[in-house]
């Protein structure tokens, strides 16, 4: 996927969680269990922290947001999707 039309796909993730204000916020195992149930996901990915990392995923599951935030870097499936973002904002 070209620059421009991952970076266009990660600002509709963002806009649909703007829009809709629905977040789900889940644990590495429950995010990991969601990746397997989607063809091609698209995934948002940044890492956090200043002392010690931590790896913030992002993805879109059947109109919903999904975000987990793990201290270890998480297997992703072949075929999907990634954006590398600078950093992932959750409001609240």
């Amino acid at each position: 996927m070209a620059a421009g039309g991952a970076a266009a796909a990660a600002a509709a993730i963002a806009d649909a969680i703007k829009a809709s204000g629905v977040l789900v916020r889940v644990e590495p195992q429950e995010f990991t269990k969601l990746l397997g149930l989607v063809k091609e996901p698209l995934i948002v990915v940044a890492e956090s922290g200043l002392f010690s990392k931590k790896y913030n995923y992002l993805m879109s599951y059947k109109g919903l947001a999904f975000f987990t935030k793990s201290p270890a870097p998480m297997p992703l499936p072949a075929d999907s999707e990634i954006v590398r973002a600078n950093r992932i904002f959750i409001p609240g």
